[in-house]
């Protein structure tokens, strides 16, 4: 009989072999992060340029979190099964072809289309940069590596909005799309020359094609209804009903199919998963948070505040600071000391004071107090975002260390999605009533007036410093109340958020890398299956040397 020995166990690498092995993943998450930051301080003046109305804003961002969303266990379950470095090269290919043809649209609904091609890609990077760094660096010392790589994230989403503040005042905002293109070749290179991850187990790949169907249908319907309904028809028109029905119907179906389905997209057993299940919902809370805040306080700023978009990228740093500064100190930490939970509580009690306080804002709202706000609201997200997905990984199986992964993700990316269709068509209800409220006593005198007012009527997006100031401080007042009341909605589920964390099993975190805990298995396998086979030429001996006996 022969076997083949197990391969041996590598050696442990070095804190710069480490760096060495990820650095094509940190350029292609600096890319990625760079790519949406530096056009979310220049969005407001991208809509109003295209034509855009308030309903369009909110779904030029819906679009491309949809896509990724949809995408993000796909890429995970894929990774599971096929080579996982083809995997991350053709995820930023795709973001990269996306995010140059956005530069070229011609109004809103192609940029709304081409942004569904960056969220394809988003949703690939977002998912195999942390199975790859899973792969190689072990939990217990992650959160050290994550904690450097964070900082380099923080230059990305520091520098974005101030650099595409800068270019969109100066060169216009088309040009903010081609900035991360070199970066992009850069990514890619790296990846090639650098990056060696070990190879799936050999298996026939199957692709839950009916489930991705269903998946797309039930979400993208769902958006519809809530962020059209009460707006393009009413609540209770036969309209509703219909989408509201067919979301509900193609979600349950969705459901159902994943649990007969060879290779479905989300497996149903990861939820017997204590800790995967109380992550999930901690990541809906999470979710919402992080991305409202992405997506509003550009507007807040701009047309709550009449400030320019390099003035609006400066306004956020606080924000930053808060979220990177977190990241990386509370990452150092749970390395060293191995401890995660309280941090984490502590998070999510610092996401709930922050989302509460921002409920407060107001056009005429002190800055400093806006500075504090965002800086704990920042903070919270950063002490629990990137732990989520540490815990998770260290509490399943490294065969399903993709799906797992990924759907973390995917769970906070469609509670970010919905969250903000939600909070967009509050804000939108909001605004509306606000302006015609304040305005029914006003009386236009003078033709920029009677324009301006015009403009407004439309729905577009306003420019804020075009109106007349007896309009102008109308508009911005009417912002500044809508988007705080919009952060409202996201209150109940920061509390959600806290009671799923508290039950969460604190278990310690592993200091063996997945792929070591492959191989491991893959011994277990080979160890088994020669004994198996031991037993059973014992066994057939047996039954010979019995049967010899009796024929004497």
């Amino acid at each position: 009989m022969t076997s083949t020995a197990p391969p041996a166990a590598e050696a442990k690498r070095s804190a710069r072999e480490v760096f060495t092995a990820i650095s094509g993943l940190i350029v292609g998450m600096f890319v990625a992060v760079l790519s949406g930051t530096i056009v979310s301080t220049s969005l407001p003046v991208i809509i109003s340029d295209l034509g855009g109305t308030q309903s369009q804003y909110t779904w030029v961002i819906t679009a491309s979190l949809l896509a990724t969303a949809i995408t993000t266990p796909i890429w995970g379950k894929l990774a599971d099964l096929v080579d996982r470095k083809i995997l991350v090269q053709l995820s930023l290919i795709i973001f990269t072809a996306g995010t140059v043809i956005a530069g070229f649209s011609t109004d809103t609904n192609m940029l709304i289309a081409v942004r569904v091609i960056q969220g394809v890609g988003v949703g690939g990077l977002m998912s195999l940069v942390m199975i790859a760094v899973a792969l190689i660096i072990s939990p217990r010392e992650r959160g050290k590596y994550m904690g450097v790589v964070g900082g380099i994230m923080a230059l990305a989403t520091i520098g974005g909005p101030l650099l595409g503040g800068v270019i969109t005042d100066t060169l216009g905002w088309r040009a903010n799309f081609f900035v991360g293109v070199p970066f992009a070749i850069a990514a890619l290179l790296l990846l090639q020359f650098t990056l060696h991850l070990p190879k799936p187990a050999k298996a026939k790949v199957s692709i839950d094609y009916f489930g991705i169907v269903l998946l797309a249908v039930g979400v993208s319907t769902l958006l519809i209804w809530v962020s059209m309904g009460g707006n393009q028809f009413d609540w209770d028109s036969s309209t509703s009903i219909t989408l509201a029905i067919t979301a509900g119907v193609a979600i349950a179906a969705f459901i159902t199919v994943e649990f007969f389905v060879k290779e479905p997209i989300v497996p149903m057993s990861l939820f017997r998963n204590r800790t995967f299940t109380l992550s999930v919902v901690a990541s809906i809370a999470i979710g919402v948070s992080m991305f409202a805040t992405s997506v509003f306080l550009a507007q807040y700023f701009q047309l709550a505040r009449g400030a320019t978009p390099t003035e609006s990228g400066l306004m956020t740093i606080p924000m930053i600071i808060g979220q990177m500064g977190a990241s990386i100190i509370i990452g150092q930490l749970v390395s060293r000391f191995g401890k995660w939970k309280g941090w984490m509580v502590t998070g999510s009690v610092l996401t709930l004071v922050g989302v509460s306080l921002m409920s407060t804002l107001r056009y005429d709202t002190p800055f400093p107090f806006v500075a504090v706000y965002m800086f704990v609201l920042g903070a919270g997200l950063g002490m629990v975002m990137q732990n989520l997905t540490l815990i998770v990984q260290n509490d399943t199986p490294p065969s399903q260390l993709g799906a797992a992964s990924s759907n973390v993700n995917f769970f906070r990316t469609i509670a970010g999605t919905i969250g903000v269709t939600v909070m967009g068509s509050l804000l939108a209800t909001s605004v509306g009533t606000y302006m015609t409220d304040a305005l029914s006593v006003f009386t236009p005198t003078t033709p920029d007036e009677i324009s301006a007012l015009q403009n407004l009527a439309s729905g577009d997006v306003p420019k804020v410093s075009d109106l007349p100031d007896t309009i102008r401080t109308v508009v911005e007042a009417a912002y500044g109340h809508g988007i705080a009341d919009a952060f409202m909605i996201a209150i109940p589920l920061a509390v959600l958020g806290i009671i799923a964390i508290a039950f969460i099993k604190n278990k310690p975190l592993s200091t063996k890398t997945s792929a070591e805990l492959l191989r491991e298995q893959a011994e277990e396998s080979a160890i088994e299956l020669a004994e198996a086979e031991v037993g059973s030429s014992a066994s057939t001996g047996t039954i010979r040397l019995s049967a010899a006996e009796s024929g004497r």
